[in-house]
């Protein structure tokens, strides 16, 4: 068992867990915390086998990302997402933000189901 064992399964149970990379190493999200770190390909593949959402944005041209990660929403882990309209402030759940990076090119790994849309009656 890894050093990163732990926090992969305390991602793995919180809603909204998961493992960012990019440039400036990693970010594994859970709880109310993240663990960071730039021993990038072990914990990816630690998380990846242990089902983690996990989405690598290494490859991705480095202004899309900035868009991305500047404007974008914010990811509601261990917490729920902001009612719609969203913006660069609310947090969203999870497969929002990992379907931008994937449309953006990023390598994609144990992507959550789409959220069900809750329609205006509730």
């Amino acid at each position: 068992m890894s050093h990163y064992a732990t926090y992969i399964a305390k991602a793995l149970a919180t809603e909204g867990g998961h493992l960012q990379i990019g440039r400036g190493g990693f970010s594994l999200h859970f709880e109310n915390s993240w663990l960071s770190g730039y021993d990038c390909d072990t914990v990816k593949a630690e998380a990846i086998a242990a089902g983690l959402p996990v989405y690598d944005s290494r490859n991705v041209d480095f202004g899309a990302v900035a868009k991305l990660a500047c404007s974008g929403p914010m990811i509601a882990v261990g917490r729920s997402p902001d009612p719609k309209p969203w913006n660069a402030l609310t947090f969203v759940p999870l497969y929002h933000v990992m379907e931008a990076y994937r449309q953006a090119g990023a390598e994609v790994h144990n992507m959550p189901p789409a959220p069900a849309e809750v329609g205006e009656d509730g």
